[in-house]
């Protein structure tokens, strides 16, 4: 299978580009980045979109603020892709529906790679119609560029689908703007950056007399290699041209 890397110049490109490379069945063809050149496992970084052309599988781990241009691209070429950057809640999911469609080429975006973090989300899923209340607080290093992440967006949309209903006993009037977070598909979520974090999160569940807290910690970015490369190696045989998460790779 060949294999190239947008964005392959970032921490999880980069990351993913070795780890093709020593692979026995990905082959690491081309590496692709808007700002930056260098090399990686011995293959030059190139600043030219074309350079992906004849992929079959692109990993796109871009901005937030060319992802879509890149996509773009990608489906040109009827390439897969699997989609690692944040940010997509469900207004950038519609519109990548309609600019995908039936392919070639099929799309899997992935709002978290870590095997733990997708269970955070079934689990936070299966819990929420049964509380009053539920938020998210997620906290990741100083050097990501958007909040919130693609973790709590997702988290925060699977939970407003399971019904799980916001039943505060007052709505708090903010003081200052901002200290009760922002609301994604009703439900309130709160970013924490700085120095020291990697990714992590936790989802907090209410109702009288009792909480439930799930919490997921990412200590190394190594974490999030077994679910890259099972998204890369299944992304061609999945039935839908667009699809979201992991969870049906892993049974779930």
């Amino acid at each position: 299978m060949k294999v190239g890397v947008s964005g392959a110049s970032g921490r999880m490109g980069s990351l993913a580009a070795k780890a093709f490379s020593e692979t026995d069945d990905l082959h690491l063809i081309a590496l692709y980045d808007r700002y930056m050149a260098g090399s990686i496992a011995g293959l030059s970084i190139s600043q030219d979109p074309e350079a992906l052309d004849g992929c079959d599988v692109i990993l796109e781990f871009s901005s937030p603020t060319s992802v879509m241009d890149h996509l773009a691209h990608w489906r040109q070429f009827g390439a897969n892709v699997v989609v690692g950057t944040s940010g997509f809640d469900a207004e950038r999911l519609a519109a990548l529906g309609e600019l995908w469609g039936n392919g070639p080429g099929n799309c899997l975006v992935v709002p978290n790679f870590s095997i733990g973090g997708v269970l955070m989300m079934k689990m936070a899923e299966m819990a929420a119609k049964y509380f009053k209340v539920g938020e998210i607080i997620e906290m990741h290093h100083d050097r990501k560029i958007d909040a919130p992440s693609g973790t709590a967006i997702a988290t925060a949309a699977r939970i407003a689908k399971a019904g799980g209903a916001q039943q505060r006993a007052v709505e708090s009037e903010e003081f200052h703007g901002g200290a009760l977070g922002a609301t994604i598909d009703g439900v309130s979520v709160h970013s924490i950056r700085m120095p020291g974090l990697l990714a992590h999160q936790v989802v907090m569940f209410g109702s009288e007399g009792e909480t439930l807290s799930l919490r997921h910690d990412t200590m190394d970015r190594n974490a999030f290699l077994p679910g890259i490369l099972l998204a890369v190696r299944s992304v061609s045989t999945q039935q839908a041209p667009l699809a979201v998460g992991l969870e049906s790779l892993l049974g779930i």
